[in-house]
């Protein structure tokens, strides 16, 4: 079985989870990025105060990444799910519009022949 970029199934799982290390390798990374930059003008503070104030704004920046892809996925599946009901709504109706055409067509035939 393949998915739609034409992986196999397996293979894009793996994928997915490869690519779900990276970018919280890179979140990690970020944050420790930021905190050592706050905490370098913090330079009145003892060096266990400073490092105390990285770790803490490093976990405080994880948070708030991670609460905003949760938001984010969150958001992506309910407009999934609405994309779905309007797909299947127009689907619906297209498939009702060619039945409909179709019996106009076997009705006018039908008048036709009966008539000739």
């Amino acid at each position: 079985m393949t998915t739609a970029d034409g992986l196999p199934a397996d293979l894009r799982a793996f994928h997915n989870e490869v690519e779900g290390h990276l970018l919280a390798a890179a979140a990690r990374e970020e944050a420790r990025t930021a905190a050592a930059r706050f905490a370098a003008g913090l330079d009145r503070q003892p060096a266990a105060e400073r490092a105390e104030v990285e770790r803490r704004f490093a976990a405080e920046h994880l948070a708030l990444a991670r609460a905003s892809w949760e938001r984010t996925a969150r958001r992506g599946a309910e407009l999934r799910g609405e994309y779905e009901a309007v797909y299947r709504q127009l689907r619906a109706r297209l498939l009702a519009g060619l039945l409909l055409g179709l019996t106009l067509v076997v009705a006018v035939d039908f008048v036709v022949l009966a008539s000739g």
